[in-house]
């Protein structure tokens, strides 16, 4: 499998303009694929911007168009069709599809592998790269590699499971912080509030699982065992949040969510979001001490006992 070179990003919205000035400020060949690309006034330096794919294929091209499984579909078929019996990966940028679905009707499905960023893409520092239903192991680390060159972490995932690990993670999470606002026994500002100033240092000092290695297991695995089974289990996505969505309660841009928006400036509260995203990461990676000699543990597989 070849190194990673040259990147099309096909979609410029946010999410696309991102993601191409990331890899143009890395030295990557970077082209972005738009209907719009003549009126496009934003270019990130060094990036090309083009309204059809180019005759020759890039070593990776990014699928970032709405979380649409016919219209990325489409998206595909416009490229097998445009490189075909060229070398390339496709990636798509889905945060929650499942990859088994969308790559069937994909002649070449061995090209094709999950790379989901975060918001903002060019400052938020992991990017998560998972391996496709035919995809081999090597063509995912390629990617990895290639996501490593233009300034990110990596979480590495080489089978599809639906939302990759973080959403996965997070999902479960809001879940039971939903259950509990929706009957009444705290509301978004104690969940958050938990959030920030408990669950979250803990996790950025020793993240989820290590954190409960260093507690201890026995404890952990009695607590397990008392609150688990009392925990809210479904196979249904939140009514109260669905319900919010269908009268327009959408969080921030339309002014009310699980918090009141009203009389914010919204492009002024997601640059400050993004704005402390970007300080408390350079203060975890500059203020944190270097970990001490016989500090640092190496992961096992705890299924082999």
């Amino acid at each position: 499998m070849k190194r990673i070179d040259s990147v099309l990003i096909y979609g410029y919205g946010v999410m696309g303009r991102g993601v191409a000035k990331t890899f143009a400020s890395h030295g990557f060949d970077t082209t972005v694929r738009s209907a719009r690309a003549a009126s496009i006034t934003d270019l990130p330096a060094g990036v090309k911007a083009v309204s059809s794919l180019p005759d020759k294929a890039a070593d990776l091209v990014i699928e970032l168009v709405p979380e649409d499984v016919p219209t990325k579909q489409k998206v595909f078929a416009e490229i097998e069709a445009a490189w075909a019996g060229q070398d390339y990966l496709l990636g798509t940028g889905t945060s929650g599809l499942d990859l088994i679905e969308l790559a069937r009707p994909l002649k070449a499905p061995e090209r094709f592998l999950g790379i989901h960023y975060f918001m903002p893409a060019d400052t938020a520092p992991v990017v998560e790269v998972m391996g496709g239903p035919a995809s081999s192991r090597e063509s995912v680390d390629v990617t990895a590699e290639a996501l490593r060159r233009s300034g990110k972490e990596t979480v590495v995932l080489y089978k599809p499971i639906i939302g990759f690990l973080v959403n996965r993670l997070q999902h479960a999470i809001l879940s039971e912080a939903y259950y509990l606002i929706e009957n009444g026994i705290a509301d978004a500002a104690a969940i958050d509030h938990a959030a920030r100033r408990l669950l979250a240092p803990r996790m950025c000092l020793n993240g989820l699982i290590q954190q409960k290695d260093i507690s201890g297991l026995k404890i952990h695995a009695e607590a397990q065992a008392s609150i688990v089974p009392a925990l809210f289990h479904t196979s249904v996505a939140n009514p109260m949040l669905q319900a919010m969505v269908q009268r327009g309660e959408t969080g921030l841009g339309a002014g009310k969510g699980f918090y009141d928006w009203a009389g914010c400036d919204t492009d002024a509260v997601r640059k400050q979001a993004s704005s402390q995203l970007s300080a408390l990461l350079q203060f975890i990676d500059n203020a944190l001490p270097r970990a001490l000699p016989n500090t640092e543990p190496r992961p096992r597989d705890p299924r082999s006992g």
